[in-house]
């Protein structure tokens, strides 16, 4: 790994745990610290999830003519300026307009510093920088929730100031470390992928069927997995199974700790398979997942027996996890034309962001409510997966699915060429 990717990852990681320090508390503050309510609360929350939907589509446009760095450092400033204001806030336009800042900042570092992993890796080592930045991120997510539920306490609101402070200086060391790499310019991007031009725009992407059908799976695995994580599967788990509140944080914890554990075992037997078929074992992973769950709510077992099954769909959800950070990224990438990196980086995004939406205000009354149909109708979803990513196959060249094989295919070719005889003048 090269100086420039390492200082890519770092900053990375450094943002990661600043969110991890705030994000779980955001409700709680907003709520009680400040004391404007739950439904205030909602309305903060709603603002930073929909903030992200506002800016991401003009955000990939910006990435392909300015570069990354300087969109990652505008980024980089506004969530600094977010968080802080969050800090501050002790009314409800001050605590919204904070939340918009902290919501679009965030959302654009994301396609931002993908785009910089992909000018700075070449297809044989991407696999590996993405599974990279995904094992950082949760780490800092992980290791910053910890510390910050340490630090904070309700009673004591300088508390939570001293948080978002902190995450405030994060993305400011983030702009800081990367305004010290050396970006090599897209166009060391031309061998790798056919050349395109940035005018195509929505219309050019829209009209490349592997990455419509990309952004499609890619909404399901979102809407399946981590848009349920912390409502639909939450309120199912207290509801059904009777799971006790710190019992999800346990849950939670399980699915870090095999994320952060899994990563690199499963890196090597993922980089050597096509990508398709990898994705399409996600999918069947998941579903026992969601079959393990319905035995925990509906099952006839002890309360041990329910809580060891709860916990143990979260963990088979982070080995999917595992399996498809060096996997689906590297993909939005090697789909992209040259010219629109950021462009489809920004898009598949997007199609993140509207699943984590989505997710939680559908599967939150089900999970509440609907137990049976809720549980059969994510291990349709996670089947879903396995159809799609099965299909989606068809539509790739072999370098796009399989990459490690068209790598290895190629060096072996080059090494068997015959030399030409030369001819004397």
């Amino acid at each position: 790994m090269g100086a420039a990717m390492r200082r890519i990852q770092a900053g990375s990681a450094l943002s990661a745990f600043g969110l991890g320090f705030t994000v779980p508390y955001l409700y709680v503050y907003v709520a009680q610290v400040l004391d404007l309510g739950a439904t205030t609360a909602g309305i903060v929350l709603a603002v930073f999830a929909m903030a992200a939907l506002v800016v991401l589509p003009f955000s990939g446009r910006a990435i392909d003519r300015r570069g990354p760095l300087p969109v990652l450092l505008v980024a980089a400033v506004l969530a600094s300026l977010g968080a802080l204001g969050m800090g501050l806030s002790g009314s409800v336009p001050a605590a919204v307009g904070s939340a918009a800042l902290l919501g679009a900042g965030t959302a654009v570092m994301q396609p931002a510093l993908a785009t910089m992993i992909v000018w700075c890796s070449e297809p044989t080592t991407r696999t590996r920088s993405f599974a990279m930045q995904f094992f950082l991120q949760n780490l800092g997510l992980g290791v910053g929730g910890l510390i910050g539920g340490q630090l904070v306490d309700v009673n004591r609101p300088g508390s939570f100031l001293l948080l978002f402070s902190i995450e405030a200086a994060m993305f400011l060391v983030l702009g800081a470390i990367v305004m010290t790499v050396r970006m090599p310019g897209s166009p060391a991007l031309q061998d790798t992928r056919p050349a395109g031009s940035a005018k195509g725009g929505v219309r050019a992407l829209l009209g490349h069927k592997a990455m419509v059908q990309l952004c499609v799976l890619g909404f399901v695995l979102f809407f399946a997995c981590y848009g349920q994580f912390e409502s639909g599967l939450a309120a199912y788990g207290t509801e059904a199974a009777g799971i006790e509140p710190s019992t999800l944080g346990i849950a939670l914890a399980a699915n870090t700790a095999v994320i952060v554990v899994a990563q690199f075992v499963v890196l090597r037997f993922v980089e050597r398979r096509r990508r398709t078929r990898v994705i399409a074992a996600v999918g069947l992973i998941w579903a026992v997942a969601w079959v393990i769950a319905g035995y925990a709510g509906l099952g006839h077992g002890s309360q041990a027996m329910a809580t060891a099954a709860f916990v143990s769909t979260y963990a088979l959800f982070g080995l999917g996890e595992a399996m498809l950070s060096p996997t689906v990224a590297p993909l939005v990438a090697d789909l992209a034309p040259e010219s629109m990196v950021g462009q489809y980086n920004s898009a598949f995004a997007l199609v993140k962001q509207l699943a984590l939406a989505v997710g939680p205000a559908v599967g939150g009354p089900m999970g509440a409510a609907l137990h049976g149909p809720y549980i059969v109708t994510f291990v349709l979803f996670s089947l879903g997966i396995t159809f799609l990513a099965v299909r989606l196959g068809k539509q790739l060249t072999p370098a796009q699915n399989h990459p490690w094989l068209a790598a290895r295919t190629s060096r072996v070719v080059a090494q068997h060429l015959p030399e030409k005889e030369s001819v004397p003048a």
